[in-house]
């Protein structure tokens, strides 16, 4: 898949009109994306002649602007990593859709939702699109799917037999899993993993909220496989 042009330069994202500050002072707020293609239209079949005639404004890197849809998803699928990310939804956790944002900035192969099928996608922030979502109605479903693929499925809370992740050599495949905030993980997911990893904490509080343990966990395994950083 072909990239821009290396002789073709982005346009200027355009800025709307001056906003003003409480302290009355003219400022100006930069629309996100970039308008029309300016000059001879690239040639390729990635390309999306609408996106290139209207200008594109979806929230994706320079490399994918004005891209067709399909183009980008193809590209992203010829270099996901090797781990994925599941979540349990037993009461509509709104987590998930900062979770699959996520996923999609640390190129995950796949999200799965365990339980409800129906998920909050406003935090996704249309990331969704770009980012394979498998639906599991039960655990036991989602851990017989994880066995047929080889994954090791990793669980991420605090319990008495969790292991620091700081510590803890991720595998190349595996399933981070991340319960239900508040709840954290079942009993059933915690009995299935092959290891439970905590994060370690400095503070007063107990826990952190799943969709930040979630990056942190995620950002561990891409030091460990993408960076080649060895654990202590």
């Amino acid at each position: 898949m072909t990239d821009l042009p290396s002789d073709a330069a982005l346009p200027t994202p355009v800025e709307s009109p001056e906003g003003t500050t409480e302290e009355g002072e003219a400022e100006a707020k930069a629309e996100v994306g970039v308008g029309p293609w300016e000059g001879e239209w690239p040639v390729g079949e990635h390309w999306d002649p609408d996106l290139l005639r209207d200008g594109d404004r979806r929230n994706v890197v320079d490399q994918y602007r004005y891209w067709k849809h399909e183009a980008i998803v193809a590209d992203l699928d010829s270099k996901r990593h090797d781990f994925h990310i599941a979540i349990e939804n037993w009461q509509h956790d709104l987590n998930i859709g900062t979770v699959v944002r996520t996923a999609n900035a640390f190129l995950a192969k796949e999200v799965h939702i365990i339980g409800r099928r129906r998920w909050n996608r406003r935090g996704a922030m249309v990331t969704d699109r770009y980012q394979h979502v498998r639906h599991h109605p039960t655990v036991e479903d989602f851990v017989q799917w994880a066995e047929g693929e080889g994954l090791a499925v990793i669980g991420i809370d605090i319990f008495p037999d969790s292991v620091p992740l700081e510590t803890y050599d991720l595998p190349r495949n595996c399933v981070l899993v991340f319960g239900q905030e508040g709840p954290g993980l079942t009993p059933e997911v915690h009995d299935a993993a092959v290891a439970t990893l905590s994060i370690e904490q400095f503070g007063s509080t107990r826990s952190m909220n799943a969709a930040s343990a979630a990056a942190i966990a995620m950002h561990a395994w891409v030091r460990r496989h993408v960076f080649q950083q060895p654990v202590s």
